[in-house]
């Protein structure tokens, strides 16, 4: 499809030149591209149509990549990518060998940094900021947060740290009152009030303006600005940013390119950092994404003339939070917990039906892990559910707050192994290695929904801490719970497979089409990980040969740990010393040697 304006945009400057009229059909075509595009490929729509007026403002305003603009979380990059000479790659975002899905420095110099988790930008921002001045280069660095990342812990250090600071260094909050669900807490009230007062604000950028054009403008204009903070400081609280030493711009129109331009200047012109709030509406211009946000946060193709059709899918993350909420009906001591995730974690009906057992604590993963260990020396039963990717920033919480006190903390590790598309900063394949380093922590790996349902029982009235990890998405293989340690899937076999978790499936299919070809082997399916029995390690010891095929890293992995127990040849097929980009995850499964096929051609060149 040819774009008239798009297309005519090589460079970010370029949009520059154009007048409001043209800009108003950029922000159409570009738009356009998006719902085509990730209707397509999946992606993260909702965010990034919202987002089209200010990434326009921010480009018509600064020159990247001398002037550093980087988004939070980075799912919302996708207009400044197709602004920065990548339209022409666009279509291949988060496939194979195509654009990332987030901001990657090794993909344009227009990508300052490394994106994928929540509430980075401000510190990685000013780090890059200071830099310059240290290097004396020119330019100033300009971090995107949104309202729901505003909420991590890490953002609120940088805040502190910015705030006494010089310099135009400057935060742009989006706010569009969502993370993926809706934004919970004290600062999303906040944030609110400021919404709700754009009068005032309207009044005052007025009267700055008039004053400014006045002969002796700039005195009365400083004069007038002082009085008023002493003034707002007997009777008015200020804003948190304002206390925390920034100038403070807002709340503006989200979707008015020329209003958030002339904020921009002004911030940009400023001798300390400033914050520039705007309100935007998350899917704008869709429809469809306008009315269930939420919904289409992140998405797998779909028809885009008709919309994601949603609901009624059964998954690991729905089977566990219908179990979850079955059993809190029976047990009024068990509590879920979400990092700003409840519908992706499967806890919608959990909150609908326990809202004073339910806890949104926003995007605050190590805040949840020590609040879940209050509950639990308390006496309650908390369930923390979690990606297994945003599981890692509550580690060492995990160790200090709960392990050291042995307490019944259940950790719901979803999406836990690759995930796809997402790439490098998505994939769940950390969580065993540094959960298995934790004293007291027992680790199981389901791989279905009767074994998930089996495990979540075994949980109810665990003693010490627990993690059940489980993959994204539906089960390939409806495997049975039998309550043991681990399954064996005889074939009468002197070599064995041994693996966990999703990819049991296709050790299966190997071990099926290793008997055709006159191969026998016999498929050790482990349920629980961690700590390992001495029963397994000495019907390990029995077999000639094991092949070990591990959904995770290599370097501390399970594999790598019972394998350090055994007499026996061995060899560990598993992620080693590297991260894996977007691709599908049966890409991923073959680029790993972790696909059917793959554990064939490695037993069978052994073993024929």
């Amino acid at each position: 499809m040819e774009y008239k304006f798009l297309e005519k945009i090589q460079d970010p400057r370029d949009i520059k030149q154009f007048n409001s009229s043209e800009i108003s059909e950029l922000c159409n075509e570009i738009r356009d591209v998006l719902v085509n595009t990730v209707s397509k490929n999946g992606g993260h729509l909702a965010s990034n149509l919202g987002i089209v007026e200010l990434t326009i403002a921010l480009h018509r305003v600064f020159d990247s990549p001398k002037d550093a603009i980087l988004f939070d979380v980075g799912h919302q990059s996708y207009v400044h990518k197709i602004l920065t000479g990548r339209l022409d790659r666009f279509s291949e975002i988060r496939k194979q060998g195509g654009l990332s899905g987030f901001m990657r420095p090794d993909e344009s110099e227009h990508d300052p940094f490394v994106t994928g988790h929540a509430s980075n930008s401000l510190a990685a921002a000013f780090g890059i900021y200071n830099a310059k001045k240290i290097k004396g280069e020119e330019g100033t660095a300009v971090a995107i947060i949104g309202d729901g990342a505003l909420t991590g812990g890490l953002a609120f250090e940088a805040l502190n740290n910015i705030g006494n600071s010089k310099g135009n260094f400057i935060v742009v909050l989006n706010d569009n009152k969502m993370s993926i669900s809706k934004n919970v807490g004290s600062l999303a009230a906040h944030l609110n009030k400021i919404r709700i007062k754009p009068s005032y604000h309207r009044l005052k950028n007025r009267t700055e303006k008039i004053l400014l054009k006045l002969p002796l403008g700039k005195q009365v204009h400083s004069f007038v600005s002082r009085l008023k903070k002493m003034f707002k400081g007997f009777i008015y609280r200020t804003n948190v940013f304002e206390g925390l030493g920034f100038n403070y711009f807002g709340p503006l129109d989200g979707h008015n390119v020329e209003s958030i331009e002339a904020v921009l200047k002004i911030a940009k012109a400023e001798d300390r950092p400033s914050v520039v709030h705007i309100i935007t509406t998350k899917g704008k211009g869709y429809p469809y994404a306008e009315d269930e946000p939420g919904s289409y946060h992140g998405v797998s193709a779909f028809d885009a003339k008709d919309g994601l059709k949603t609901g009624g899918n059964v998954n690991f993350s729905s089977v566990c939070g219908n179990f979850i909420n079955s059993a809190a009906e029976k047990d009024e001591k068990i509590c879920a917990i979400t990092a700003a995730m409840p519908q992706g974690t499967g806890l919608e009906l959990f909150a609908q039906n326990h809202k004073d057992r339910f806890f949104d604590v926003g995007i605050a993963e190590e805040y949840a892990v020590t609040f879940a260990s209050g509950l639990a020396i308390s006496g309650m039963k908390p369930y923390f559910s979690v990606y297994s990717s945003f599981l890692q920033r509550g580690y060492d919480e995990i160790i200090h707050d709960t392990a050291i006190a042995n307490l019944p903390v259940r950790f719901l590790v979803d999406r836990a192994g690759i995930v796809g598309e997402d790439g490098e900063t998505h994939q769940g394949v950390f969580d065993v290695a540094f959960l298995s380093t934790i004293p007291n922590m027992t680790i199981y790996s389901p791989a279905s929904y009767k074994e998930l349902v089996g495990c979540l029982e075994s949980s109810l009235n665990c003693d010490s801490p627990l993690a059940i990890r489980y993959p994204r998405g539906k089960e390939k293989y409806e495997f049975d719970y039998n309550g043991k340690d681990y399954t064996v899937f005889q074939n009468s076999g002197k070599v064995a497979i041994v693996t966990f978790g999703i990819i049991s499936s296709n050790a299966l299919i190997a071990q099926q089409n290793l008997s055709e070809k006159g191969i026998k082997i016999d498929v050790i399916k482990l349920n629980k990980l961690f700590p390992y029995s001495e029963k397994l390690i000495s019907l390990l010891n029995t077999y000639e040969k094991l092949y070990f095929f591990e959904e995770g890293v290599l370097n501390g992995g399970i594999s790598q740990q019972i394998a350090s127990n055994l007499q026996v040849p061995l060899k560990i097929t598993a992620i080693e010393n590297a991260f894996i980009p977007s691709m599908t995850t049966e890409a991923a499964y073959k680029k790993c040697n972790l696909s059917a096929k793959a554990m064939v051609e490695i037993i069978e060149s052994e073993n024929s």
